[in-house]
């Protein structure tokens, strides 16, 4: 299972500025913007738990939790559902942590998992009435629409996960295309071209919106 979430590739792509980008930057409200710190902080806790340290590994858990969560969220767009798969992602980190190629960083190993698992998990809700899972988005985000255009949302919720998870990453974690490119297992030009089409899905989605 977590050989899936390592080895799937992703595809994206990106033009400058354009409605997605000021649109996006009213909709970070709602997450945290906390850039990953030193290789060498990971690596000593790391080291540590795989040493019999169980400890070590709350430090990582404390860490990255709020970024693991943004992610999770912006792709599922429900904060149980995102907080259900969290807990899915670091529960594989635990177990499997011993496989980290450590001459990596080990931020980009757990963005990875963190996107491919929420995709999959959103991709597991497709069975679900799009309506009842629109209403459902209005709902939950209800504050965070106020402050911004509660068209985002529901544009949002017609992409696919893989869409969503890459618009995310660019426009609301602000990783460039190098980090999502490392995130997402593939080179940048591939990322570039699929940012492009995603954001282009995103702005036709956006303007059938009625205001």
């Amino acid at each position: 299972m977590l050989d899936a979430d390592l080895q799937k590739e992703g595809a994206w792509d990106v033009t400058q500025g354009g409605e997605l980008a000021s649109n996006s930057r009213m909709v970070s409200v709602a997450f945290e913007h906390a850039r990953p710190e030193t290789l060498d902080e990971d690596s000593i806790q790391i080291e540590r738990f795989l040493n019999g340290d169980v400890r070590a590994f709350d430090g990582l858990y404390s860490k990255y939790y709020d970024k693991v969560y943004s992610i999770a969220r912006g792709v599922l767009l429900d904060a149980e559902e995102a907080a259900d798969t969290v807990q899915e992602v670091f529960t594989l980190v635990h177990r499997h942590l011993y496989r980290f190629d450590r001459r990596a960083r080990f931020s980009t190993w757990l963005f990875r998992i963190a996107v491919n698992r929420s995709i999959q998990d959103s991709r597991k809700r497709r069975r679900r009435p799009l309506t009842v899972e629109l209403m459902e988005v209005q709902q939950k985000e209800a504050a965070v629409a106020k402050q911004s255009d509660p068209r985002i949302y529901a544009a949002l919720a017609l992409l696919k996960p893989d869409d969503r998870a890459l618009l995310l990453l660019y426009y609301w974690e602000e990783l460039s295309l190098q980090e999502i490119a490392e995130t997402i297992g593939t080179n940048v030009n591939a990322t570039k071209t699929r940012l492009y089409r995603a954001r282009e899905k995103f702005r036709t989605r956006y303007q059938e919106e009625p205001d």
